[in-house]
């Protein structure tokens, strides 16, 4: 059977570890599981994404999906992408084939282009804005990564992708086609990969839930994220609470 782990408040908490969790995955592996890292933050390349697991005693290559992969499967080979977000959108759209276009400069410099694809980064800026805005307004089709309003960090609660992505549709008056959890075109990229039966591990029933929902898994809860014991109960409802992956698994 397959694992689906979140990564933010399941195995770590920005760069922090989260305790027993190398240990949780290992044992998964041990005992024949296929174990798959999914996550709504598209800012990162997959290796680096990989790497950091390596560092905390997982290793992942090849384990890895990201909404900005998600994303990617939305696009066509051969269009022009403009990224309003980090490299790892830039990656997974040149992998599709599809050219990736820089998300500053004028609107003239950008010229035309067929799809604005919005993830987290931490240098949106009103500049971005208002390429990407110009850019809808020429006909682009807008592609969110994800639509998480926030993610965990080791600095605490911050703003996530969708809250940029907010900002774009707004001001542009399109509606955003979304990639990432719990929407169907991650699911799509999870089931090719581990197949028809797994259980889905995270901390947001909103996101983690609602893929499980989408998927058909198990929904595993663990309180080491977003979610706290004082918000049960909550919708959809787990399968499975624990206070955190170790503890998850036997």
């Amino acid at each position: 059977m397959a694992w689906v782990l979140d990564l933010d408040g399941v195995v770590w908490r920005g760069d922090q570890a989260l305790p027993g969790a190398a240990d949780a995955v290992a044992r998964l592996r041990a005992a024949g599981e296929r174990v798959l890292f999914v996550t709504n933050n598209s800012f990162a390349e997959a290796a680096t994404t990989e790497a950091k697991l390596g560092r905390m005693g997982i290793p992942a290559a090849g384990d890895v999906v990201s909404s900005a992969m998600a994303g990617a499967s939305l696009v066509e080979p051969g269009e022009r992408v403009l990224v309003c977000g980090g490299p790892g959108i830039a990656e997974a759209v040149t992998g599709r084939g599809a050219e990736p276009v820089m998300n500053r400069g004028t609107e003239d410099g950008v010229g035309d282009v067929d799809v604005v694809m919005v993830g987290y980064h931490r240098d949106f800026d009103y500049e971005r804005l208002r390429v990407a805005t110009f850019a809808l307004q020429r006909g682009a089709r807008l592609v969110a990564t994800n639509d998480d309003a926030t993610y965990p960090t080791d600095e605490g609660i911050l703003p996530g992708g969708g809250s940029l992505v907010a900002a774009v549709a707004y001001a542009s008056g399109q509606a955003a086609e979304v990639a990432g959890k719990p929407h169907p075109p991650m699911a799509e990229l999870v089931r090719a990969m581990v197949g028809a039966e797994g259980t889905v591990v995270g901390d947001r029933p909103d996101t983690d839930g609602h893929f499980a929902v989408t998927l058909g898994y198990r929904w595993a809860l663990v309180l080491s994220g977003v979610t706290a014991a004082g918000d049960l109960p909550v919708d959809p409802m787990p399968d499975v609470v624990a206070p955190d992956l170790a503890s998850l698994v036997p």
